[in-house]
């Protein structure tokens, strides 16, 4: 006798995984919970059934949940929007059981709100360059601590500029500071040369991991783009083929202006709250140099300064426009043409 199809919910934990089995009609078959195991997951479930779809919210270990079930049972499994789970949950109270009922109810309506799954090179490159995030401001902070304790003491050095081989040397042989700040500003100055090294061989180290990377290698070919800004866009947007427009990368990027219109009354209240940080602040620190040397750019960013814009709403327009460019020169060439 045949299975019945089935719908799978997965509320993932670190320890356990809360499984919900629903069939098409939004019976609950079973609901109950397992160890944070592939196999055991997938003997739960496929006792009710064959399962058509699973789905489970995006997070930290979450996707190698799903790429284990993929690969060990051939399941379809999807990642959900967790913010978009919230807001479409209409109980304000918050059980493992229900919330892997929500997951399944939505798969197998087909309003689940889905979550591209990076594939493992792309997950990987990810945590390098995020953990040379993590270096960079680390290393801000350690700066931060040191013009504090100078502050403190009421030191500057007007005759060089912060953070130069000059002011860095000046810094070295300061003896105008009180005995144990001296020792606490030697230790800031020791963790920061370390920083510096450790971010040079975290970079050595994306370097070589990307230097067959198709994508990046084309990315770097773009004017304004460094490696940095290769790796990040790579690392946290994947393959520019899965939007469907230059728009809807924006949006990803947290580039669009969100409106805030209501009956008579037409706003923007700034950009959307929506996107990774760290990639949105990549895409603005590369917006700040096209403004300034890309002629294209920098037409703009003088139209918007003529019209009275704000120098920041300037930046993020460049950026907004730019990263939709970016778009189409990364389409392959059977669908630019």
């Amino acid at each position: 006798m045949n299975k019945i199809p089935v719908f799978v919910g997965l509320d993932y934990h670190q320890m356990v995984i809360q499984v919900c089995v629903m069939d098409a009609q939004g019976g609950v078959l079973l609901n109950q919970q397992c160890e944070n195991d592939p196999q055991q997951v997938i003997r739960l479930a496929e006792k009710s059934g064959d399962v058509v779809r699973a789905s489970i919210e995006a997070c930290c270990g979450a996707a190698d949940l799903a790429e284990a079930l993929v690969e060990t049972a051939g399941w379809i499994v999807d990642l959900a929007h967790p913010g978009y789970v919230a807001r479409m949950k209409q109980n304000p109270d918050k059980t493992d059981f229900s919330d892997a009922g929500m997951l399944a109810d939505l798969e197998r309506v087909g309003y689940l709100p889905r979550v591209w799954l990076a594939p493992e090179e792309i997950r990987e490159l990810r945590r390098l360059v995020r953990y040379r995030q993590q270096l960079v401001a680390e290393r801000k902070n350690v700066k931060l601590r040191i013009r504090a304790l100078l502050r403190d003491h009421r030191i500057r050095n007007p005759s060089a500029r912060p953070w130069t081989r000059r002011w860095l040397l000046w810094l070295a042989t300061l003896h105008d500071i009180s005995e144990q700040s001296r020792w606490i500003l030697e230790r800031h100055r020791l963790r920061l040369n370390a920083i510096a090294e450790e971010v040079v061989t975290a970079e050595e180290r994306i370097e070589l991991v990307t230097q067959e990377d198709f994508v990046v290698q084309q990315l770097l070919q773009l004017p304004g783009v460094g490696p940095v800004t290769a790796w990040t866009l790579r690392a946290e947007i994947g393959r520019f083929d899965r939007f469907r427009s230059g728009k809807q990368l924006s949006r990803f990027c947290g580039l669009s202006p969100r409106n805030a219109s209501s009956g008579q009354r037409q706003a923007d209240a700034g950009l959307i709250k929506a996107g990774n940080p760290h990639l949105r602040a990549v895409l603005i620190q590369a917006a700040h140099r096209l403004a300034n040397f890309h002629p294209r750019w920098n037409a703009l960013a003088e139209r918007m300064r003529q019209a009275g814009k704000p120098h920041s709403v300037i930046v993020a327009a460049v950026a907004n426009r730019w990263i939709r460019w970016v778009f189409h020169q990364m389409q392959p060439p059977s669908m630019v043409a």
